[in-house]
């Protein structure tokens, strides 16, 4: 007992020993804590001179692109109407009313000025950059790292990838080595170097934070690197790097609702873009592969529809005389993979065609009625006017709207529960676009075009035909059980 009250009674004092043995060893031991955070401040110190010695010897290969563009008074309509109003005109006269409001001056050119970036992939003056940054430009004029200026003439430009070549007059240039895309990693570092708001020579560093972003709208042909390095207006065409130095992708938009950054951006992968160069370099301008079908993605529903799993590409239509008629592709099939390579989605199908040199043979494993077998197609060429050809087969005055269509085929009614004949399919629907606006989606069904029955396109043709150059059109729409009206407006 007394033995217990004594332990009790000295407690505090073991207490207030092992707290002062403990401040002790703590001070004691204060070098090897110390040398420890040395450790990592030098770890630190030796990760930022890395970044820094990468951006001394990439940085003179990045270059600021600036471009003179000339437009007429009539391509100035993007200035309020408010300005021709006479109260302005009250009180500063008649000079002051916007030149479209005078007939006679709408022929005027007028100078407009743009910046970009890009950089140097050979030492005798090609250079990287964005179709958007030279397109329809008068003069071209490229700054170096150095402070020099050469005018620079367009080698030739890809606008369905955003990817343009240009040319300056001059040697021994400093070139930036360009790595392999496919290579990278999501979360690995990266950095960007361009000329933000004309700003030249600005670093920003981030990681990778996706991969084959697609479906984003800017391009035709997407499968952009995601990331959060600091992208802004004036980057675009500048380099994406990785930490040994090589350019893994082109710098091309961001994802804003400010006009400027907010942690996303994107970049066209160099893999990509090097195969888009050569073509230019060699002739002036890209030629892609072809297949001839129409596609929609494989979701659950169509999965379980088809005997099949989530992935790969429905092909909805086949082209006459087109490579996939010719190699035996049918309506209904499902491209499940190429060349032993998953097919993951319709934009994945789309760029590996695309990116196939025309005559070459690639085995495609397809699903067809639950059972997979593989057929070899030889890529055809894409026809030139490809845009034009879509908007032939699914009715031109559509197209405005944003709308993809398609015959409701007897295997496509019974997957979406319709009755065949029963209208014109909604294959797709442009992002953005006023048919999105209003919530259409693929899959519904279109039964009525201005009050008139139509069971297929040809019928959706001729109603729209009689219509004229209508911009506005009002449609019946059904999905599923559920019909209404809408009234299409073009923008």
């Amino acid at each position: 007992m007394d033995q217990s009250l004594n332990h009790a009674k000295l407690q505090p004092f073991f207490v207030f020993a092992s707290c002062l043995l403990c401040f002790m060893l703590l001070a004691g031991g204060h070098h090897p804590a110390f040398a420890q955070s040395n450790d990592d401040l030098a770890l630190l110190d030796r990760s930022a001179k890395a970044f820094s010695s990468m951006v001394k010897k990439a940085g003179p290969a990045v270059v600021h692109v600036g471009v003179e563009k000339e437009t007429s008074a009539r391509g100035l309509g993007q200035i309020p109407d408010l300005f021709n109003d006479p109260f302005f005109e009250r009180f500063f006269g008649p000079q002051f009313r916007h030149p479209r409001s005078n007939p006679k001056q709408d022929n005027r050119t007028f100078k407009q000025q743009a910046a970009g970036s890009g950089f140097i992939i050979a030492s005798d003056g090609y250079i990287l950059t964005n179709n958007h940054v030279v397109a329809d430009a008068s003069k071209i004029t490229v700054r170096l790292a150095d402070k020099r200026e050469f005018q620079a003439k367009v080698v030739g430009t890809d606008p369905q990838s955003d990817v343009a070549l240009i040319k300056i007059d001059a040697k021994d240039l400093p070139i930036l080595p360009l790595g392999n895309s496919d290579s990278l990693e999501v979360g690995e570092w990266v950095i960007a170097i361009g000329s933000p708001f004309e700003l030249s020579q600005t670093v920003t560093v981030g990681v990778v934070s996706a991969k084959g972003r697609d479906r984003v709208g800017i391009t035709d042909y997407e499968n952009f690197i995601q990331t959060d390095a600091a992208i802004n207006p004036g980057n675009s065409g500048g380099p994406l790097l990785n930490i040994r130095g090589e350019a893994v992708g082109i710098n091309t938009a961001i994802f804003s609702r400010s006009g400027g950054y907010m942690g996303i951006g994107f970049a066209i992968p160099i893999n990509m873009a090097k195969s888009i160069e050569q073509q230019l370099r060699k002739g002036g301008k890209v030629t892609r592969g072809w297949l001839g079908v129409m596609i929609q993605d494989v979701n659950e529903e169509l999965a379980k529809s088809f005997g099949g799993k989530v992935g790969g590409a429905l092909i909805t239509e086949v082209s006459d005389d087109s490579p996939a008629k010719k190699s035996g592709l049918l309506q209904g099939d499902i491209i499940v993979a190429i060349n032993g390579e998953p097919v993951a989605d319709v934009g994945d199908l789309r760029n590996k065609i695309a990116m196939t040199p025309p005559n070459t043979d690639l085995k495609l494993r397809i699903l067809r009625d639950g059972s997979e077998k593989d057929l070899v197609v030889a890529v055809g060429e894409q026809p030139a006017d490809m845009a034009s050809l879509g908007k032939k087969t699914t009715g031109a005055a559509l197209n405005e709207f944003g709308l993809t269509l398609q015959d409701l085929t007897k295997e496509l009614a019974e997957q979406f529960s319709y009755a065949k004949d029963q209208g014109v399919l909604i294959s797709d629907v442009e992002a953005d676009s006023p048919a999105a606006e209003l919530g259409l989606q693929s899959g519904m069904l279109i039964e009525e075009v201005n009050r008139t029955r139509v069971r297929n396109l040809k019928e959706l043709q001729q109603v729209l035909k009689k219509a004229g150059s209508a911009k506005q059109i009002l449609l019946r729409i059904r999905s599923g059980e559920r019909s209404q009206y809408i009234v299409l407006q073009a923008k």
